[in-house]
């Protein structure tokens, strides 16, 4: 299964708002918008960590679902199949979304993968199971969140079943096409048809947590500046 190419004044929609996510917001933000449209479950949970701080990961969701094995997959059997089908095709601007259940048995993404999905024009990997190759990922200045560090191969311990479905990650039900936005302080996911409400609430708040903070920084009280502007 693979996703259709963005076509059109949606996909060219969805990419400028990558871009002004990118360039202008940060999560804690982003999850406030969130909260104020009734979607307070887009966190992820806090166990999920970027590999390197000071990275931002931004861009499109392509999923692949993991299933847990036990044995070692037969001789006639490419137990990565389905795993470079998604990465071969990713496009500029995908993040590789890996659903592996919370296990740590597994570090489904590493250095050749991150290597690979760079060529491609890919922006980033999100997994709730670990990474490895971590020194040759921070080298090539490629974001990955992860569950933890581990030098566990997914051979013999899990397979992808599916790609572009809709999965879950962290806690958060995430479908291909739905904007993650990692940075230092976690990763959130943004519903690809909740976008453009998002960027202009955003926006709002953005502009008042500027003016809050040049207050405070002239030496207002907190209740007064809270009082004008309604943000924290």
């Amino acid at each position: 299964m693979t996703r259709k190419n963005s076509t059109g004044s949606s996909g060219d929609r969805v990419d400028s708002a990558v871009a002004e996510f990118r360039e202008s917001f940060y999560s804690g933000l982003i999850s406030d918008v969130l909260d104020s449209l009734g979607l307070m479950q887009q966190a992820l949970s806090p166990d999920i960590r970027p590999i390197d701080d000071s990275l931002k990961l931004v861009g499109r969701a392509r999923t692949m679902l993991y299933a847990a094995v036990y044995a070692p997959p037969r001789p006639d059997e490419n137990p990565y199949a389905l795993e470079i089908q998604l990465v071969d095709d990713l496009k500029p601007g995908d993040v590789a979304v890996a659903a592996c259940g919370g296990s740590r048995r597994i570090a489904p993404w590493g250095g050749l993968l991150s290597t690979a999905s760079t060529m491609g024009g890919a922006v980033g990997a999100l997994m709730d199971g670990s990474v490895r190759d971590i020194k040759d990922i921070r080298e090539l200045g490629f974001p990955v969140f992860a569950k933890g560090i581990a030098p566990l191969d997914s051979w013999g311990r899990g397979k992808v079943i599916e790609i572009d479905v809709p999965v879950e990650v962290g806690g958060v039900l995430i479908h291909s096409g739905d904007i993650v936005f990692g940075d230092v302080d976690g990763c959130i996911i943004i519903p690809r048809a909740r976008v453009d409400e998002v960027l202009d609430r955003g926006r709002e708040k953005l502009v008042a947590e500027n003016k809050t903070q040049q207050a405070l920084l002239d030496g207002r009280l907190l209740a007064d500046v809270y009082e004008e502007f309604g943000v924290l």
